[in-house]
């Protein structure tokens, strides 16, 4: 690769990385819109997405068969004898007409990738998820020992054998990793580790919603993340296009929400290499929340990036444009919550796209409480809706400032079950000030209205570091609140006491002998397909 004075040498401004453990479901929607954007503006740019491609690296059956040994279990001698077929099934369409061969493929290739970890071993992979236990994402110390190689993630061979010529063929001038989530963050760095020490002169950057959310925090302590050279913080479209020009402003922190991108370019992406019944397009109409008033959610006081949209009457042509250009009509949309106005602008062109299908999460709004529009919604392809209804009491509803009424909410689940659209519903147990009381509410109202629920996710409260909860404790029923780990100021999330008693540990115990005592709540929550989740259960609105 060239020096740092070789500028004439390379062949590529840009190169976007999406690295590992994320659900290799579809396309990185991330690299789509900054490829697109820099494209426009005249960059040359190249996108790999080293999750799927590691995944793949790591399912490879001599690769399994020498982790298996001598003597695998039986299980996992099963799970190899069907490996190749559980791939191909996975990515047919097949896949979506049998719920439990279905199941059985997915569980077959997570028992296959866990021999990656070993019995005694730090480190757990799944579909989608990564850890390395006793080290902390949250601690720089520790992104500093994957960094300098002194410890090494599962990922380390593949990033050797496999990433490596393909960054070299690239030649690039700079390397964007982008790092969204808290299981990618290990992977990222040891990656950008072995890049700094192999090409000393790369320009290497990273940015996405994890290093976003880490803004305060590094800025307040004035911290840098070796080996990045930049961290972006919000959207990267127009500091990537900076930095390839040479005109990007001083400074190691670069922020600017100026060309925000939502037409996706997915040119560097084989739609048939992902594991999907059909290949899905990811897309956004809109980025940031534009409700942001959820006490619990940091989007209402440190949003990740500032809310916009594209003109609504634009994005059905939008999905029209990207079914014909890709070759597929199952859509994705990312949006933290999609706008009212784009619903409505989708059902003003229902007839257009009648062959399409898509999902994606929406708040509880009164249009949906319309059951001419929401049979129209159908209409557009609308498969199923995400839905955070949180709790089944008003009383928490309303301290969390959700802006939900539970007998609209209600109303919502009928019309959209009486319209062939499943909701997929989020509910959120351990919030201050909740009682035992208010999770029986919610109890009784997940029993009572569980024939018009599709799928049920239960999940504990993690109290982000930017919730409005922490700004008048005894307002919202906390008692104290500290960071998870003192010892890691990047840490997201606080602990808190409850002044009423009823902590995550309640919760807990709640959930999994009230809530999930229940055979009817049991089976919505088994409804769920397999670590893919909500990735797939659009297929599956009817199983076998």
């Amino acid at each position: 690769m060239p020096g740092s004075g070789d500028s004439d040498l390379f062949m590529t401004d840009v190169l976007l990385i999406q690295p590992p453990a994320l659900l290799p479901s579809e396309p990185p929607l991330s690299l789509a819109v900054l490829s697109a954007v820099l494209r426009q503006a005249h960059v040359d740019v190249k996108s790999l997405d080293a999750n799927l491609e590691s995944y793949l690296y790591l399912l490879d059956y001599q690769r399994l068969m020498a982790r298996a040994g001598d003597r695998p279990k039986t299980s996992v001698r099963r799970a190899l004898k069907h490996l190749d077929e559980s791939l191909r099934f996975l990515r047919s369409p097949a896949a979506a007409t049998s719920f439990s061969r279905y199941s059985t493929a997915v569980r077959h290739l997570n028992l296959l990738l866990s021999l990656w970890t070993g019995g005694g071993d730090n480190e757990r992979l799944t579909l989608g998820d990564y850890q390395y236990n006793g080290r902390s994402v949250f601690n720089p110390d520790d992104l500093y020992l994957f960094s300098s190689g002194k410890l090494q993630t599962l990922f380390h061979a593949y990033f050797v054998a496999e990433l490596f010529p393909q960054i070299k063929a690239h030649q690039p001038k700079i390397v964007a990793i982008s790092i969204n989530y808290l299981h990618q963050a290990f992977a990222a760095f040891e990656l950008a580790g072995l890049l700094r020490r192999q090409y000393p002169h790369l320009q290497l950057v990273a940015g996405g919603g994890l290093i976003t959310s880490w803004q305060e925090p590094l800025q307040k302590l004035d911290y840098r993340l070796p080996p990045f050279d930049r961290l972006v913080f919000g959207p990267g479209e127009a500091s990537l296009v900076h930095l390839a020009k040479g005109s990007a402003p001083e400074g190691y922190y670069l922020k600017d929400v100026a060309d925000i991108g939502f037409i996706p370019d997915f040119s560097f992406a084989d739609f048939s290499r992902y594991l999907s019944p059909q290949p899905i397009i990811s897309v956004s109409a809109s980025r940031g929340c534009y409700w942001q008033k959820c006490l619990f959610c940091p989007e209402a006081t440190a949003p990740v990036h500032p809310y916009d949209s594209l003109p609504p009457q634009q994005f059905p042509d939008v999905l029209l444009q990207l079914s014909a250009r890709y070759k597929a009509t199952t859509f994705h949309l990312t949006d933290n919550a999609i706008p009212p106005s784009i619903l409505q602008s989708l059902v003003q062109r229902k007839a257009d796209l009648k062959e399409i299908a898509w999902f994606g999460f929406v708040r509880f709004e009164s249009v949906l409480a319309d059951p001419e529009f929401v049979q129209q919604l159908a209409q557009t392809g609308c498969r199923m809706l995400q839905l955070g209804l949180e709790s089944g009491s008003q009383k928490v509803l309303d301290r969390m400032r959700k802006g939900v009424r539970l007998e609209m909410a209600a109303k919502i689940l009928t019309n959209l079950s009486a319209a062939g659209i499943s909701s997929y519903i989020y509910i959120m147990l351990g919030t201050p000030g909740e009682t035992e009381a208010d999770a029986e509410m919610t109890l009784n109202f997940l029993e009572e209205h569980a024939e018009k629920i599709g799928f049920l996710n239960i999940s504990i409260m993690n109290l982000p570091r930017g919730s409005g909860l922490l700004e008048d404790l005894d307002l919202y029923g906390i008692d104290s609140s500290q960071l998870q780990d003192e010892e890691s100021p990047l840490g997201l999330y606080h602990e808190f006491q409850s002044t009423i008693g009823w902590d995550r540990g309640a919760a807990r115990k709640f959930l999994q002998q009230r809530l999930l005592g229940s055979a009817i709540i049991r089976q919505m929550v088994n409804r769920n397909p397999p670590l893919f989740s909500s990735s797939h259960a659009c297929f599956f609105t009817s199983s076998d």
